[in-house]
């Protein structure tokens, strides 16, 4: 992510849809590092080795600050399949990391919690608006466009899909 300043009104520089994944991680057990660390280590590298492979699909990320006890990172992914391949492709990074997480946990200790959403978000049922900052979340991923009038930006706003 850039550190840039983009001046003025800008808007996400896509009509696809949006998958948005969600991952976070509390330390329950400050002492109980040997839950955590594990955890808090392999995250990292997870984000490096997806930087890398660029067809695994990550379009890009964000880590959220929680406090001492958590944090979240904010993903964008081109596509559900490509995040559910990742996960449980035996030769990266997550599936071990994730497999060494549950036998941890069956030990009861709960030193560590981990959770995890993911959205799919078809196109045309979401609206952006950056106005003069820096790349950041949807923009950083897809890449930025100017707000033109009846952009997808706040001038035009996305209606609530009906259900039912």
């Amino acid at each position: 992510m850039s550190d840039k300043v983009v001046p003025g009104r800008m808007v996400v520089d896509t009509d696809e849809e949006v998958v948005v994944f969600l991952i976070g991680m509390r330390v329950n057990k400050f002492r109980d590092v040997r839950s955590w660390m594990p955890v808090w280590l392999g995250m990292p590298r997870m984000l490096k080795e997806l930087s890398r492979e660029r067809d695994a699909g990550l379009l890009g990320f964000r880590v959220l600050n929680g406090g001492p006890r958590s944090f979240t990172i904010v993903q964008y992914w081109e596509s559900r399949e490509k995040l559910y391949a990742y996960a449980s492709e035996q030769n990266m990074e997550h599936r071990p990391a994730w497999a060494a997480f549950n036998r941890r946990a069956r030990s009861g200790k709960g030193g560590v919690g981990i959770w995890h959403e993911t959205y799919v978000v078809p196109a045309g049922a979401y609206s952006t608006i950056y106005n003069t900052v820096p790349p950041t979340g949807l923009g950083a991923a897809y890449g930025l466009a100017p707000a033109g009038r009846g952009a997808h930006g706040a001038s035009a706003p996305v209606s609530a899909p009906q259900y039912g």
